[in-house]
């Protein structure tokens, strides 16, 4: 997950000069520009091309932002969104060598919203907070948001941008999102480089939202899931291959977590069935005592468990009190750079 910089949230206590230069010590991944409407922004791009060739990452905010596309070809802007709900119509795109689009909508915009843009627009910039305002607090029905946009839009790159802290960015980690904005947040810590660093480690719990498992674990109805009467060596391969997540999580009449298969236990069902591949029993590839967590517990509660397991695990199941099974939450998105 890659790190874009809010520069105009540092811009009063520091010149652009000293500012981009600190965080291209600390190996910034993007400088984050907004622009409402304003074409001096342009004059500060330009300045940063001088000292810099860290991407820039423009957020334009106008009704016809088609008449920045000169300078966006002439400055070579290799991120550029357009917020949606300032658009008189989504603007058709130059051909351009340099500059990847995007379109950015706010909390209350539905996703499908994106699907008039999904062929020619290769990311979505998902605001959390008001666009261009710095210091709001993360909308977190922006999790289920994002769940829901990459499902439908695999392809497409999602970035994320609004009161962004350790805890919500190890959540967007676990989500799969592909760029996080940051200002305020960066700004308050207690150094530029110990903030970037924070947002690539394991929270430690003080965070001032306790979030639950409930607002961020993918939902069962997104996840390999079969019933266990329809549990065969084949349909447990075709399901592993269509959902290509390496796991499958296994329910009983009831809709009751009764167990899971990954890859790892299908291989060990093959080792005990080598010589016949038609003998593999239900049995020989369920893990009848899987790893599983309450729906009700915590971001922290999740992190503790795991901390306190002697091996990995790829994908922790959610389940409710009764044990059924209301999701997973995906770990091996961790992984992701």
């Amino acid at each position: 997950m890659k790190i874009s910089a809010s520069l105009y949230s540092y811009c009063k206590d520091k010149s652009l000069e000293s500012l981009v230069k600190e965080l291209d010590s600390h190996n910034i991944d993007m400088f984050h520009i907004d622009c409402a409407d304003d074409e001096s922004v342009f004059e500060d791009i330009q300045k940063i091309r001088s000292l810099s060739n860290t991407p820039i990452d423009l957020h334009i905010i106008s009704e016809h932002p088609e008449k920045y596309f000169d300078r966006i070809e002439e400055l070579r802007i290799e991120y550029v969104c357009f917020q949606y709900e300032n658009l008189k119509k989504l603007p058709k795109l130059p051909k351009s060598k340099y500059t990847h689009f995007g379109l950015s909508f706010v909390s209350d915009t539905p996703t499908d919203i994106f699907e008039k843009a999904k062929d020619s627009y290769s990311f979505a910039l998902m605001m959390a907070t008001a666009p261009g305002v710095s210091g709001g607090v993360f909308n977190g029905k922006n999790f289920r948001k994002i769940i829901a946009f990459r499902n439908r839009f695999p392809q497409t790159k999602v970035h994320v941008d609004g009161g962004i802290n350790d805890q919500i960015a190890f959540i967007l980690r676990l989500l799969g999102a592909d760029v996080i904005v940051s200002g305020s947040y960066l700004v308050n810590h207690d150094s530029i480089g110990a903030g970037i660093r924070s947002f690539h480690k394991t929270p430690n719990g003080n965070a001032p939202v306790a979030y639950k498992l409930s607002d961020f674990s993918t939902p069962a109805a997104d996840l390999p899931v079969i019933n266990e009467s329809d549990v065969s060596f084949k349909s447990v391969l075709e399901l592993i291959d269509q959902y290509k997540q390496g796991f499958a999580l296994v329910t009983d009449s009831n809709g009751r977590l009764s167990g899971v298969i990954s890859n790892a236990d299908v291989r060990k069902g093959l080792l005990r069935n080598l010589d016949e591949l038609n003998e593999v029993k239900p049995d020989d590839i369920i893990n009848r005592n899987p790893i599983s967590i309450r729906e009700d517990a915590s971001l922290t509660d999740m992190i503790r468990l795991l901390n306190n397991l002697n091996f990995i695990v790829l994908f922790l199941p959610v389940i409710d009190a009764q044990k059924k099974l209301k999701g997973a939450v995906l770990l091996n998105r961790l992984t992701r750079v």
